[in-house]
């Protein structure tokens, strides 16, 4: 913490509830570059400045796939589209206790619970989310308590529960940490 400083998390309230998550789907497995690259030319094809379900329903395979999404990634946000529009409750999430919510989300498909987790955290500001099996959380934990091999998620709840209620700003604490290694 004292390397780091004064934490600095804020949840993204401004951007919707959909856009967040189509944008979770669009940059899985890829760079954050190239999921902004995709994003704009996907925004630019739609003649939009955010994303709305009934664009994503409404556009032919032909305008998604020329934005850079992959079939399947297409499926993804199709469905989280047709979710949205038939009453996926994005808008009460965040009055929904978290494995609620998570349960919710994880019925999208493309959404597991990592994303879920992540959701949680930076869009509804959640102040106690653990994701124990975030890559970078695990490497943070491993380096923080000189482990030579990673940990697994049963070791790191066990070692974050004192960490309650504020895990969210631990685990933000610990992504920090590997910027500074």
């Amino acid at each position: 913490m004292r390397v780091v400083g004064p934490c600095r998390f804020r949840p993204d309230l401004r951007t919707s509830a959909f856009q967040v998550l189509a944008q979770a789907v669009i940059s899985q497995q890829i760079t954050g570059t190239a999921a902004a690259s995709i994003e704009r030319k996907l925004l630019s094809a739609l003649g939009r400045r955010r994303l709305r379900p009934a664009d994503i329903g409404g556009a032919s395979e032909k305008t998604l796939r020329s934005a850079g999404l992959s079939r399947q990634k297409i499926s993804y946000l199709r469905d989280l589209a047709q979710k949205t529009q038939d009453g996926l409750p994005l808008r009460s999430l965040g009055r929904l206790p978290d494995e609620t919510a998570i349960e919710i989300l994880t019925s999208v498909k493309g959404i597991g619970r990592w994303t879920a987790e992540m959701y949680l955290m930076f869009r509804l500001g959640r102040p106690d989310v653990l994701p124990v099996h975030d890559y970078g959380i695990r490497q943070a934990v491993r380096a923080a308590y000189r482990l030579k091999k990673l940990p697994d998620p049963a070791w790191i709840r066990r070692k974050a529960e004192p960490w309650r209620p504020y895990r969210t700003i631990a685990c933000w604490y610990l992504w920090r940490s590997l910027e500074t290694r």
